[in-house]
């Protein structure tokens, strides 16, 4: 199913619920590169799927329950720089190729308790914890 209306903007019904928290942009961004994806890759959804968040990542990162605009575009992980044939595990949105200070800034919004005691590993683990139970909450989960 497109993703994109007849406005050329996003479908708000038919993106996932953390893209209907973001700003139009994200979700515009992740509809326009699904769509293109999934005529490229003869409606494969999974795969299309799986390109439009590496489209979204380059720009936005997750934070608690929606996205919002990265500091600097780029790869948001190892797996985004090394790309499809990475064994790297994903860093599920939180941009961990981030400074330290920017990481801890985001832990300090999502009240995540021991941060100043984390490293950028830990930093990292503890953001993708904070906004999986952000996104679970938001869905009434």
């Amino acid at each position: 199913m497109p993703k994109t209306g007849k406005n050329d903007h996003a479908r708000k019904e038919e993106l996932p619920s953390t893209l209907q928290r973001s700003e139009q942009k994200a979700q515009d961004t992740f509809a326009k590169t699904y769509d293109s994806a999934l005529e490229s890759y003869d409606n494969d959804e999974s795969r299309a799927a799986r390109t439009a968040y590496a489209s979204l990542k380059h720009s936005y990162e997750k934070v608690g329950d929606h996205w919002e605009p990265k500091e600097e575009r780029g790869p948001s992980d190892k797996r985004a720089e090394e790309g499809i044939d990475s064994s790297e595990p994903t860093a599920a949105g939180v941009d961990a190729n981030a400074s330290k200070e920017h990481l801890y800034k985001r832990a300090q919004e999502l009240n995540i308790d021991g941060r100043s005691k984390m490293d950028k590993d830990e930093l990292v683990q503890a953001l993708q914890k904070a906004n999986d139970a952000a996104t679970r909450k938001a869905r009434g989960g």
